[in-house]
């Protein structure tokens, strides 16, 4: 099927809540997670560099964290995107991808630094605030290797699980799973569709990032570094719906311009065959 690029106008509606968050204690335990299919040669052991968390900064991020999330929630941008993720076309997506599964585990990969930057702050917001408007959305998992022991730490009071191994976006998906990657490398996108490069895993995915039309479209310049890392990319577009996220706001126009909300449903193995061996 072909790749379809669509952007939904929504009606305007707010969101009220409060927030409360509590740090974890220190030496408290992990929730743990089921072992994920990621190749142990693929995999790196990851801790921050800065091994030791800080009490004054974890506090100062959770303020940020909270302010961010309460405007994000109110936003025009926010209620715009639960709208489209309401309407019937999309909603079908996702059920198509849950089948009989209840929850839809998700995965961020490249959030950036959330204590110095805005636009990771945002990013993270949508995700969790996400998490709290739809019951099937499961656990959270994050990684990014410039993540410090505060920022771990506040991750892990905001309901999230750091992971502890560098996948490098290989994740071989069991289950339903919603990979959240704005604006990550296209090298990690094309890591995560090729080690699921298979009827079965791709039909169980749900990709929000970077627009796959604009990579198909830069691929045309014959840039052998651009089509080395994004020849999934443009492969996977022949069986991809995409939902282009509308930015009506310059407030989130660095955290989300030229993304999209991406769904795949290859039917067969002889459609992939092509690219196996790549």
């Amino acid at each position: 099927m072909a790749a379809s690029a669509k952007i939904v106008t929504l009606d305007n509606h707010t969101c009220n809540g409060e927030w409360t968050i509590v740090l974890p204690r220190r030496g408290k335990q992990r929730r743990n997670f089921p072992k994920t299919r990621t190749s142990e040669a693929q995999q790196q052991p990851w801790v921050p560099t800065d091994l030791e968390s800080d009490p004054n900064r974890q506090t100062k991020l959770i303020e940020k964290m909270q302010i961010c999330m309460k405007k994000v929630e109110n936003s025009q941008f926010y209620t715009n995107l639960l709208e489209q993720v309401r309407t019937p076309e999309i909603m079908d997506c996702f059920h198509r991808v849950l089948g009989s599964e209840s929850k839809m585990q998700m995965v961020i990969y490249g959030i950036g630094s959330i204590e110095s930057y805005e636009t990771p702050r945002i990013q993270l917001s949508i995700a969790i605030l996400m998490r709290k408007e739809f019951s099937w959305i499961g656990d959270i998992e994050v990684f990014d290797p410039v993540l410090s022991a505060t920022e771990s730490r506040v991750l892990e009071a905001l309901g999230c699980y750091v992971l502890s191994v560098n996948e490098h976006g290989r994740r071989r998906v069991t289950k339903p799973t919603l990979f959240y990657m704005p604006h990550c490398e296209a090298e990690l996108y094309d890591n995560l569709l090729q080690a699921n490069w298979g009827v079965e895993p791709l039909n169980q995915i749900v990709l929000f990032g970077n627009s796959f039309d604009v990579y198909q479209y830069l691929s045309e310049f014959r840039n052998s570094t651009l089509v080395d890392s994004s020849r999934h990319i443009v492969a996977v577009r022949e069986f991809t719906h995409e939902y282009v996220i509308k930015i009506c706001s310059n407030d989130y126009f660095a955290a989300f311009h030229d993304s999209s909300w991406h769904f795949f449903s290859p039917v067969l193995e002889t459609e992939l065959q092509l690219f196996k061996k790549m």
